[in-house]
């Protein structure tokens, strides 16, 4: 098995480096960010922790050929996964290939486990009823009894645990061991008598007006949307736009905007050499002309400005580490 344990002080390397997963993180709180990441992967399995201390919107596509779990270890805040509400009684749930969009509050511990595909849809076949454990599968969110979730959590930590005391020295048969038994423990927590298996939560019209925004900022970065804008093309009050982004992502729509904008920057600035880039046309491929008033917020939301931004080291357009790690 694999094992890497890295902290970083920038959320985009982050995300850059959690194996297998297309995806992109953008900070919406202001301050320096402190994350940690654990990531332990077998031949048909990924097993991750992480923790972020800023809130967080993650947008990406989950790892093809796999089935995914998370299990939020503390929500302590607003969060939303796939526009569904989420709280200590969660469980998420991709499928591979699926695009997803997750509102991770600060301070979020989570757990996140990938199984092969066909290996998991093989221990659903022999799972009792593994008609409606499908059924459920295909649900983003799953709510799950609070004790019996606690119970898992608890053993779910125990496995990762024990697998990190010397993963160097783990052969097949305890790699082929852990798998099996991560795989158990999540459809044991699943099938479990207390939870219910014809759940249905359906998407909030706050999570659609936010994600709906969010994806006009990608498709077009140099018109980013108005609150006006947001108004009209989605046939809703002004009122319904404010109250939609404070309750999914703690802020308000303008705010949301341009810090996504300015993630969109540096993530730009990061992955490009400086002879290649200037600091001013990446913020222009982002709709930022005025760049006094855009190294003023660019320095507020991520403590540095734009020129203390650590550039491309030219391999490929990897950006430049930041990140203190250790490898096992």
């Amino acid at each position: 098995m694999n094992l890497t344990i890295e902290n970083f002080g920038d959320i985009h390397l982050h995300a850059a480096s959690v194996r297998e997963w297309s995806q992109t993180y953008s900070q919406l709180t202001s301050g320096p960010v402190e994350s940690s990441l654990l990531q332990l992967s077998g031949l048909r399995f990924q097993f991750f922790r992480e923790l972020i201390n800023q809130r967080v919107v993650q947008h990406g596509e989950a790892p093809s050929g796999r089935v995914c779990f998370a299990v939020p270890l503390a929500v302590p805040g607003a969060a939303r996964m796939q526009g569904r509400e989420v709280d200590e009684r969660s469980v998420f749930v991709l499928q591979g290939g699926e695009e997803f969009m997750f509102h991770m509050p600060m301070g979020m511990d989570m757990l996140a486990i990938t199984f092969d595909r066909q290996t998991f849809e093989q221990a659903v076949a022999s799972a009792p009823r593994p008609e409606e454990l499908e059924t459920m599968l295909k649900q983003p969110v799953l709510q799950i009894p609070v004790s019996r979730l606690g119970d898992s959590r608890a053993r779910l930590l125990s496995l990762f645990e024990h697998a990190l005391v010397a993963p160097d020295s783990v052969g097949r048969e305890t790699e082929h061991w852990l798998e099996t038994a991560l795989i158990s423990e999540m459809i044991s927590l699943l099938t479990d008598p207390e939870c219910d298996r014809h759940q249905r939560h359906g998407s909030s019209s706050g999570s659609y007006i936010v994600e709906k925004c969010h994806r006009l900022m990608m498709t077009d970065k140099l018109n980013p949307p108005s609150v006006i804008d947001l108004c009209q093309r989605l046939r809703v009050s002004r009122r319904s736009v404010q109250n939609g982004f404070r309750s999914v992502a703690e802020t308000t729509p303008i705010n949301y905007i341009r810090c996504v904008r300015l993630n969109g920057v540096r993530r730009q600035l990061m992955s490009t050499r400086s002879a290649d880039m200037s600091i001013g046309d990446a913020a222009a491929r982002w709709g930022f002309f005025h760049l006094s008033h855009f190294a003023a917020d660019y320095h507020e939301l991520f403590g540095e400005l734009p020129s203390q931004t650590r550039r491309s080291d030219g391999a490929a357009g990897r950006p430049a580490a930041k990140a203190v790690a250790a490898a096992a």
